[in-house]
């Protein structure tokens, strides 16, 4: 069932959050564009201006890492006053009600945990961009001294170990992060509501969750503005703004 209407979306949610005992929710990009936040796919979208440099380029030349820094804090400049939207509130007032188990997100943005999200309960398939760390021993950089000491060399960083500092993102060629696949594919099994808010769905493993989700009896509800390649397969498809959708939902702020 595809619903359009804001008021019948508001119902039909309703309906089925009372109705669940467990719930997981999946986000992507979508949830975070009313909040500055640029998708990757839209026309003239600035993450195609600015693409991530594969992982393999990455590791194996220094002008690489120099360049995918560059990119990275002129992104960062982009969406630097970006703060949770009403979508976000509402995940996190539903994981503080204890209705929803956890969120598996897409973004990089960290706006789940900045609405109140515990940071357990964020499980992040591609990373973080709030942050670096070392790729040899793991330790982490804030971005604040990454970018003050790549403005002042002009290097791409290095650390203390003589490792490579890069963004706690998971790039274009990187394994994805095996603890992270793991809690995710746990929490799609264990919920009967799986709710995908803001994904195009077409970037895989991740968008295999909701899939897995609907095969092992969970009710799947997709919330997009645009139609999604899942939308045929799930219960319950509501199409319109993300946030305007979740709003009654959300926790005042």
């Amino acid at each position: 069932m595809i619903i359009t209407s804001t008021d019948e979306a508001h119902a039909e949610l309703a309906r089925l959050f009372a109705q669940s005992h467990r719930m997981t929710g999946f986000t992507g990009a979508g949830i975070s564009t009313e909040c500055g936040v640029p998708d990757f796919r839209s026309p003239g979208s600035p993450w195609m201006k600015h693409r991530p440099i594969d992982f393999s380029l990455f590791i194996a030349d220094p002008l690489a890492r120099e360049e995918a820094w560059r990119r990275k804090f002129t992104m960062d400049d982009m969406y630097a006053g970006a703060r949770p939207g009403r979508g976000h509130r509402a995940l996190a007032s539903l994981v503080a009600s204890g209705k929803m188990g956890a969120v598996i997100t897409q973004n990089i943005d960290g706006l789940h945990q900045a609405a109140g999200t515990p940071a357990d309960k964020v499980i992040e398939l591609h990373g973080n961009g709030t942050y670096a760390k070392c790729l040899e021993c793991g330790q982490r950089h804030e971005l604040a001294d990454v970018r003050q000491e790549f403005e002042r060399t002009g290097a791409a960083p290095e650390c203390e170990c003589g490792g490579v500092v890069k963004s706690a993102t998971i790039s274009f060629g990187q394994a994805m992060p095996e603890e992270e696949m793991r809690r995710a594919h746990e929490e799609t099994l264990t919920c009967d509501l799986f709710i995908a808010i803001g994904s195009s769905l077409v970037v895989y493993p991740a968008a295999g969750f909701p899939i897995l989700a609907k095969r092992n009896g969970a009710t799947l509800v997709i919330v997009n503005r645009e139609e999604t390649q899942l939308d045929d397969a799930a219960d319950l498809v509501l199409r319109g703004d993300i946030g305007s959708i979740l709003s009654p939902f959300a926790a005042s702020q």
